[in-house]
């Protein structure tokens, strides 16, 4: 029972009392929303040591914006703190984070300008469909196909070799070479698989909207 000046209240403004502490509950900021928002304020840090040259400055925020995915990842998993934002959240910091580097490095010269246009403009393709998708009222729902998630996985093993091979001034060849193959391939399967899903998605809009 809630009470005010002692003096209980009426069963109306009690679940007033309540939407607002749910509301109130429903808009806090978890602490793996927190930790990835601290990982997209990390992307003008790496993109300021590529443009410096510090490499292995880069390097290693590299390693700490990963460890802060797992970590975040962990947390939103093992104790129930998933949230829409943070859906929306994570992959935007990956994203940017990835895009900002490859840019950054393809500028520096480290990685052919190729491989940057093209990790960049699946990524803007892939947007536009969405947002597409959302003016039509027809949201594609955000489920990342399983060659979407090993090119991720592909993209940061090479821009981690990159940016460990500057900055401590080992060889990275032929794993380089390795990985930059398979970056192009997957990112070329990925954006295909998502654009043949998209196109049957709005396939099914009924003439007239």
């Amino acid at each position: 029972m809630y009470y005010v000046d002692n003096q209980p209240l009426p069963p109306s403004k009690v679940e007033w009392f309540r939407r607002i502490w749910a509301g109130s509950r429903e808009r806090r900021v978890s602490i793996p929303n927190i930790i990835t928002l601290g990982r997209i304020l990390l992307v003008p840090v790496i993109v300021w040591a590529i443009a410096s040259n510090e490499m292995a400055v880069a390097f290693a925020v590299f390693v700490i914006a990963g460890v802060s995915d797992a970590i975040d990842g962990f947390l939103a998993k093992r104790f129930n703190m998933s949230s829409e934002l943070g859906a929306l959240l994570d992959p935007l910091a990956d994203k940017a984070l990835l895009v900002s580097i490859y840019v950054s490095l393809g500028i520096w010269g480290a990685i052919p300008r190729w491989l940057v246009i093209l990790v960049v403009s699946r990524d803007i393709m892939i947007v536009g469909a969405v947002i597409i998708s959302w003016l039509f009222g027809k949201p594609v729902p955000m489920k990342p196909l399983m060659v979407s998630k090993l090119n991720t996985v592909a993209q940061v093993g090479f821009a981690a070799l990159v940016l460990g091979a500057l900055g401590f001034g080992f060889e990275p060849a032929p794993y380089d070479l390795v990985l930059m193959i398979l970056v192009t391939l997957l990112t070329l399967l990925s954006v295909s698989f998502y654009l043949v899903e998209w196109t049957r998605h709005m396939s099914t809009i009924e003439p007239g909207h």
